[in-house]
């Protein structure tokens, strides 16, 4: 049996969420589509976010009051496999539902890189080499360990893992990667006051607000180290602590040092699900991978396809405000093109 809608909306993150809000509020029926079993996008994997520390559950919970409030129609669940065109409308088909609308939001996010893709960090073999969403989850215990149960005495984060990296393919800023290692090792020092932190970085992107702000305080009020050089490898020694090498490219000298953990700050990759999905007529990708609008100043939500639209990191690298902001922007578009198309309501 197929569902109607005005528009359907295919990811439930902040920016699916933020457009089917400011839609559904206009006067349009807005289905919002999620994949997973429930909404909020990577909102349910942080603990907290920069730069004001906020909870991510409180930010959640905000957006899903409004949608609540606006009475849009959730359904988890959902993952969508072929978009296309049917008439003036448009079809799209998961395992489980025909949609039927006419108008489409594609707001499917990104995935996470894969740290295993850089062997020489050890991830997935070295019990003390994590990712930074997997330390966002330590955050929530009770009290942050090693694997072995032991409290850290020395942490040191890796910057831009699967970010400006050629030897991956990913020439992109993930935008977000910087800001968050600050956070976090401003979390780890405030956990473990005792504790050595080190950030290993190529340069400290702080564009957003509050972030240079939140860089200084990581210096001057939380005495965490930051050391402008890549980590070249990492290895185990026999206590389970991790040896790593970098070069301090300020002073030009070679470094080893050991850690109890080794955090991996991943970057933004285009989302495995919007790339398999089958869209009559194709949307363009940029050479980073991302879905691509029809202009990159005047045209970021829209696609070549009339009814067919773009919001948040599903375009590229984004923080949460940029993609709630894109998402208000992409159903702006929305709402001017149905009311150029036989009025607001079907």
């Amino acid at each position: 049996m197929t569902k109607n809608a005005d528009v359907v909306v295919i990811g439930a993150g902040p920016a699916g969420i933020a457009a089917s809000i400011s839609m559904q509020q206009s006067g349009l029926q807005v289905c919002l589509l999620e994949a997973g079993d429930e909404p909020g996008g990577k909102l349910n994997q942080w603990h907290h976010l920069f730069p004001n520390r906020m909870e991510a559950g409180t930010l959640k919970n905000e957006l899903l009051s409004g949608l609540k409030e606006a009475g849009v129609g959730i359904f988890t669940g959902e993952k969508i496999h072929t978009v296309q065109r049917n008439g003036t409308e448009w079809e799209l088909h998961s395992a489980v539902s025909v949609w039927q609308a006419r108008a489409v939001l594609i707001a499917g996010g990104f995935d996470v890189f894969d740290a295993r893709l850089k062997e020489e960090y050890g991830y997935g073999i070295y019990r003390n080499v994590i990712t930074s969403v997997e330390l966002e989850t330590l955050f929530a215990q009770p009290q942050l360990l090693t694997k072995e149960g032991n409290i850290p005495r020395r942490v040191a984060f890796v910057h831009c893992v699967g970010s400006r990296d050629e030897k991956v393919g990913n020439h992109h800023c993930s935008r977000a990667c910087c800001v968050t290692g600050v956070k976090q090792a401003i979390e780890v020092r405030e956990k473990l006051p005792a504790c050595e932190v080190y950030n290993f970085y190529m340069d400290m992107r702080m564009f957003g607000t509050g972030y240079e702000e939140l860089y200084r305080d990581a210096q001057e009020k939380h005495n965490v180290t930051f050391i402008r050089g890549r980590v070249s490898e990492a290895s185990e020694n026999q206590e389970g602590r991790i040896v790593i090498k970098a070069e301090d490219t300020l002073s030009g000298r070679p470094l080893k040092m050991t850690v109890d953990l080794l955090v991996l700050l991943v970057g933004m990759v285009p989302a495995r699900m919007v790339k398999d999905m089958k869209i009559d007529g194709g949307i363009p990708s940029s050479p980073d991978g991302f879905l691509e609008g029809i202009n990159g100043f005047t045209g970021m939500n829209r696609s070549p396809m009339p009814g067919l639209f773009l919001a948040g990191t599903c375009t590229g690298p984004r923080s949460i405000p940029e993609a709630i902001s894109d998402g208000r922007s992409a159903a702006l578009e929305i709402m001017q093109y149905c009311q150029n198309s036989n009025g607001m309501q079907r």
